[in-house]
């Protein structure tokens, strides 16, 4: 097994959770007696607001089965995700977060669940809440159920960042992926089956400030609308449609009505409603549109979806300027 952790924030979590990886590097078994092992951590440093640097360079002292992977610059969680994933070589890997929550001693479980139900993607699937307070999680629960009804059979209430894959369908994927496209999507292009294991989240071992601000994760929510098909293009055929019943159904009551009651025409407040309503919906089909023809456009100009470098510290802007 190859373990991808994404490093963001990680200077005082990563050597705990580095630890609790280290008995799964012998060979264990797994709940229904599955030898397997753990042959290397990719720790993909994406470029955080800490000295994560220091602390991933001193696991990869400590331990012989850490590789660090570095970023050019920070692309985010999911693309740090798949760069961990192409430069994995294990039979199956393993995606974990890098803040203790997702307790490594459930990774047999997940073999298990996957082996069993011959499924090639294995989401976790929490027992308890996340540590992130009732309004985030209603929010998340909210944009899954919205992201489901519209990529087209993707079930987004199953995505979780706790998940084991099959090594060729992950490094597939972080093959061909685009930028821009959300990791749990494009791994439903692919997968075959996919299921879900029980496992129970750990506390935060420290309170620190979230990575995600409301407006990244409206950015992270529509981002997984825009990948995960083309029923946001039809919404705005619909919406066309139904705009347009709505003003023959209109138009039909002003001819009755002129027939059976005639009135002088008035209704500067209603014609003016009336605009401000189609021009805001034209508004908005053209605004979805316009964020498809753009995830196009990236797609083509060949914006990457990540860059692996050297270890800053080991390049020239490492080295120390010399003296005169």
């Amino acid at each position: 097994m190859s373990v991808v952790i994404p490093i963001y924030q990680a200077e005082r979590r990563l050597p705990s959770v580095i630890s609790d990886l280290v008995p799964l590097t012998g060979h264990v078994l797994s709940p229904r007696g599955v030898p397997f092992r753990v042959v290397e951590v990719l720790l993909v440093h994406d470029c955080g607001p800490d000295d994560s640097a220091r602390v991933v360079r001193q696991m990869e002292a400590e331990h012989r089965f850490v590789r660090p992977i570095w970023l050019s610059r920070n692309f985010g969680q999911h693309a740090a995700t798949l760069a961990g994933m192409s430069s994995s070589g294990g039979d199956w890997i393993v995606t974990m977060d890098e803040d203790g929550q997702h307790d490594p001693a459930y990774i047999g479980s997940m073999l298990d669940v996957a082996l069993d139900r011959q499924a090639s993607v294995v989401y976790a699937n929490p027992t308890n809440a996340a540590p992130h307070g009732a309004l985030r999680n209603a929010a998340s629960r909210g944009a899954k159920r919205a992201v489901t009804a519209l990529s087209g059979g993707a079930d987004a209430s199953a995505f979780h960042s706790y998940r084991l894959v099959l090594g060729e369908v992950g490094r597939s994927v972080a093959a061909y992926a685009g930028a821009g496209v959300y990791l749990d999507i494009a791994l439903g292009w692919v997968a075959g089956t996919v299921a879900t294991a029980p496992v129970e989240l750990r506390a935060e071992g420290e309170q620190r400030r979230s990575g995600y601000s409301a407006r990244t994760l409206l950015s992270h929510f529509w981002r997984m609308v825009l990948t995960g098909g083309t029923r946001g293009l039809r919404l705005v055929s619909v919406l066309g449609v139904v705009f347009a019943l709505v003003g023959l159904l209109m138009a039909a009551f002003v001819i009755y009505r002129q027939l059976v009651h005639p009135a002088p025409t008035e209704g500067w407040t209603s014609l003016i409603v009336v605009m401000l309503i189609s021009t805001g919906a034209i508004l908005f089909s053209l605004g979805v549109i316009a964020e498809y023809v753009g995830v196009a456009v990236n797609m083509a100009m060949g914006k990457p979806l990540y860059v692996i470098t050297q270890d800053p510290a080991d390049g020239p802007l490492g080295r120390s300027r010399p003296r005169p």
